[in-house]
């Protein structure tokens, strides 16, 4: 991944881990429609670059997201003159990272609120800080969940929980969400990136690419199928398409010969195309939609 200077967020890759890090600090790094931008460009340059295996996000300063920036007063959240053709930008994050082909680590060091939370959601693993505090403050401003949080949020930790989070708007601290399993660990700040870290070169140093892209989205694609069959199916096109090919030769000879395993997949190329539903291309007018090309669906 080149370097590349944005406005809002920095980037720096080290042993095949991407570090993403809101660079907003002043305000606490609160969300606006550059940084959206700012994150589409880079998980999209994630996704493009092989040498990439997961990415962690962090926030600059003492905060990991305040939420969306609403410096301009009471307009900040009207969007009436986009009418129906209006796009969350939130979501648009989050849709971008639910379709990452590389995991995606959330290290929350500080205040997540709004969609600061929120955008952690499609992230697949999320450490916290003791001095982060959560909050799905919507109600309180007025407005409904974003980031298709409605979605994420009570697959994450229940619907009963869920609402209540949404319902009152509180502020809370990690060692409640680590007791509803919105955090996977709470941890010393000092501390919080190098366990990030030890957890991303697990991965890094010892599975497939391919074998990692395309579990993390049969898994998160399976969310929403109502019978195990769908999950049958998908393991069986998916088994018939790689099961034969270098990486599992790679890791059964690995495994055999007690050595670390050097698999030679590459995402960009060597994936097999199962998952065109998760782009652009869905929020296009039916009509004005390219026809699928042959080999996906």
């Amino acid at each position: 991944m080149q370097e590349q200077e944005y406005d809002t967020v920095r980037t720096e890759v080290a042993d095949r881990i991407l570090t993403v890090t809101l660079d907003r600090p002043e305000k606490l790094n609160a969300f606006n429609p550059q940084m959206m931008a700012d994150l589409l460009d880079v998980l999209d340059a994630a996704d493009a670059d092989d040498e990439i295996r997961v990415i962690v996000v962090t926030g600059a300063g003492r905060g990991f997201c305040a939420g969306a920036d609403v410096s301009s007063g009471g307009s900040s959240f009207d969007h009436r003159t986009a009418g129906a053709w209006h796009r969350d930008t939130g979501g648009r994050v989050a849709l971008r990272i639910f379709s990452s082909t590389k995991p995606v680590i959330a290290a929350i060091n500080g205040p997540a609120a709004g969609v600061g939370a929120s955008m952690t959601l499609p992230m697949d693993i999320r450490l916290a800080s003791t001095s982060a505090k959560f909050g799905f403050v919507f109600a309180r401003r007025g407005i409904v969940p974003e980031s298709a949080a409605s979605w994420f949020l009570p697959r994450a930790v229940g619907m009963q929980r869920a609402m209540e989070w949404v319902a009152t708007g509180r502020v809370f601290g990690p060692d409640e969400a680590l007791a509803a399993g919105l955090v996977r660990s709470v941890h010393p700040p000092e501390e919080l990136l190098p366990a990030a870290y030890a957890l991303a070169r697990e991965i890094a140093d010892n599975t497939s690419a391919i074998s990692v892209a395309l579990s993390r989205q049969m898994m998160w694609r399976m969310l929403g199928e109502p019978h195990p069959m769908a999950a049958h199916r998908l393991d069986s096109r998916i088994m018939s398409q790689i099961g034969g090919g270098p990486d599992p030769v790679e890791g059964v000879q690995s495994f055999l010969a007690k050595r670390p395993p050097a698999f030679p997949g590459r995402v960009s190329k060597d994936m097999p195309p199962l998952y065109p539903w998760w782009r652009e291309e869905e929020f296009r007018p039916l009509e004005e939609r390219a026809p699928a090309s042959e080999g996906e669906g």
